[in-house]
């Protein structure tokens, strides 16, 4: 486990609010109701496998594997962990970027991640031991190293105060975290899992290189805005224009101009 550290060791959480909390409420609840359907509904198993991510089955009828298996756990310890890691991660960059841009990243990196896994499986690797079509993966721990690998790029020298003992700074932490999945998926002949994993750090990369700061939803809306403003400025000249050709039917002159503006005042809202 791993806690931000400016100085002193810092033992405390950060607060558990926002898109944060959604998710880990999202994944603990789904976790609570998979172990009661194998205590008490044994039947209902497939139900369960149906939401995890199989190459063969994502990629057509099962489309919504790609969104659903980030919160399917089936260990305790593996929830837990990821669980906790992504509350702290999370929760340090959602305070950075807002809930919106925590959201989209979030399912940015899972679903293509997810799917990047898939066409790789089904296509280049499917020949491979431990990455044929037939493999699954389910599980938050794609979705924390890409947040791991998010918090070491905005922060490469914040030190991070690593399983209480060790101090890192988070350019190392985030390698040090992937290492170790990629340790423990191969020697367990997960291989699926730990291609899953790099497709959604290599996804999340991709995002944190391309998007706008605060997120394409953002960005988009921005836009939006201002091409309705755009569109409503229009209309003003217009309309000012035929008063201005009304008038001077009339035998009078006038003239309706629009007031200039400074761009940077927000008073303006077109």
């Amino acid at each position: 486990m791993a806690f931000r550290s400016n100085g002193p060791t810092m033992l405390a959480l950060p607060a558990f609010r926002g898109a944060t909390r959604r998710i880990i409420l999202t994944a603990l609840s789904v976790y609570l109701a998979t172990l009661f359907v194998s205590l008490f509904l044994p039947r209902l198993a497939a139900l369960v496998n149906s939401l995890m991510l199989h190459p063969d089955q994502a990629i057509g009828r099962y489309v919504w594997q790609i969104v659903t298996y980030p919160f399917i756990s089936l260990t305790l310890f593996g929830a837990l962990f990821s669980m906790l890691s992504l509350w702290f991660f999370g929760s340090a960059l959602e305070d950075e970027r807002g809930p919106l841009w925590m959201t989209e990243y979030f399912f940015v990196s899972t679903i293509g991640g997810g799917a990047l896994a898939c066409v790789l499986s089904r296509t280049l690797l499917a020949n491979t031991a431990g990455l044929s079509p037939a493999e699954r993966t389910f599980g938050l721990w794609p979705a924390v190293l890409a947040l791991v690998l998010a918090f070491a790029r905005f922060h490469p020298e914040q030190e991070i105060t690593f399983n209480f003992i060790f101090r890192v700074k988070a350019k190392f932490l985030a390698a040090i975290y992937l290492l170790i999945y990629l340790a423990l998926s191969l020697s367990s002949h997960q291989q699926f899992d730990a291609l899953t994993a790099l497709c959604a750090a290599l996804c999340g990369f991709v995002y944190l290189t391309l998007a706008p700061r605060r997120g394409l939803r953002y960005a988009a809306s921005e836009k939006w805005y201002s091409l309705r403003n755009a569109w409503y400025r229009r209309k003003r000249q217009q309309a000012a224009r035929k008063f201005e050709v009304y008038m001077s039917k009339q035998g009078k002159t006038t003239s309706v101009a629009e007031e200039k503006r400074d761009p940077a005042d927000r008073k303006w809202m077109n």
